[in-house]
Formats: C-alpha cells, structure tokens, sequence
C-alpha cells in the first residue's frame, strides 16, 4: 500500500514537474515575443523620427540655398541697377541734352495741369534749362491748343534759389512743382530710370535668371 502511495506521489510530482515546465517556457516564449515586438517597435519609432529629422534637415537646407540664391540675384540687379544710373548720369554729357531738357518740361507741364508751375534743375543745369524754357511753354501751349481746344498762359518759371536745385543723385532731369509744392512731377533721369526698371523688371528677371537655373 505505500509503494501505491509513493508511486502516486512521484507520478503527481512528476506531472507537476511537466506542467510547471512547460508554463515556464511558455511564458518565456512569451516575454521573447513581447521583447521582440518591443524592439520592432522602438526601432520603427525611431527609423520614423530619424526619417523625419532628415525631412527637416533637407527641407531647412533646401530653404537656406533659395534664401542664399535670392540674396545673390538681389545684389546682381542692385549692381545693374546701380550700373544703369551710372550711365544714365552720362546722358547730361551728351550733345542733345538740351532736347531731352526742353522734351521733359513739356512732359511735366502736360501731366501735371497747373497755370502756375516752378521748375527745378541741377545747378550745372539752370543756363541749358534757361535756354530751352521759352520754346518749351511755346510748344505745351500749341499741344493744349491742338488737342483740347484751349489757350493757355502758362506762369512756368525757373527756380533761382541754389539751395533748392536739384542733387547730383538726380543724374539730370527737372521736377515741376505747384500749388506751393503740393503738387509734384519728378521727371529726373533717375526718377525715370527707376520707373522703367520697376516695369521691367519681370523681364529682366527672365533673361538673367531663366526657369530651373
């Protein structure tokens, strides 16, 4: 009878034994696939946010090359810019200044429709201005009469203050003023050339720095 007993109790024990063994493996079994997926995941989440730091890295290197490549076509149309008024200053030198002088008083006294205008010059510029002045309100009064039917007595005269005579920066040209000064046309070579660099610009921009270049 106790040999039944203690083969029943090896055989209990042993059963134990096995079930116990096999728990264990199977709950290790379990903590490896957990780990491993634990890993996966941290490896993913990480490959996700070096992916991400490297969007960030190309899209700020991508930024500062286009900043870079602006401010390197922003100095090359300054240094046009500045290269066109040099020569503009030029055109005071030129044998038909006094034309061009006499083409822009008309100019302004057309645009800016006024009785009584003041005319402002370079002060190496007030003797060609003198000259020209009588044959340029001669001309604005014959165009008011051809084209709207009207006489006109224009009191155009020359500034006489050398305070007030236009700068060098000016490169040539007149300003007409009236109403006090309230009322302004700039028609200085550089007022000009800035105006037609602003129109232009669009097309310049084209011929210099044509598309994917």
């Amino acid at each position: 009878m106790s040999n039944f007993i203690l083969q029943e109790a090896h055989e209990k024990a042993n059963e134990l034994r096995v079930r116990t063994e096999h728990d264990f493996n199977l709950e290790k079994q379990t903590l490896i696939h957990k780990a491993k997926l634990d890993v996966v995941k941290e490896f993913e989440e990480k490959a996700k946010e070096e992916e991400v730091k490297a969007r960030i890295q190309k899209s700020s290197e991508i930024g500062a090359s286009r900043v870079s490549k602006m401010k390197y076509r922003d100095t090359l149309l300054a240094q046009l810019l500045t290269s066109a008024t040099q020569r503009c200053g030029l055109v005071s030198g030129d044998a038909n200044y006094s034309s061009l002088l006499k083409a822009l008083v008309v100019q302004c006294l057309i645009k800016i429709e006024e009785n009584s205008v003041t005319i402002y010059v370079r002060s190496e510029d007030v003797s060609k201005c003198e000259a020209v002045l009588p044959s340029a309100i001669q001309e604005f009064v014959a165009i008011m009469k051809q084209k709207a039917n009207v006489d006109l007595k224009p009191d155009v005269t020359l500034n006489s203050d050398p305070s007030k005579h236009l700068s060098k920066e000016t490169s040539g040209g007149v300003i007409a003023t009236a109403d006090q000064g309230r009322i302004v046309c700039d028609n200085t070579m550089k007022a000009r050339l800035e105006l037609v660099y602003e129109e232009l610009l669009p097309s310049i921009r084209a011929i210099l720095f044509p598309e994917g270049q």
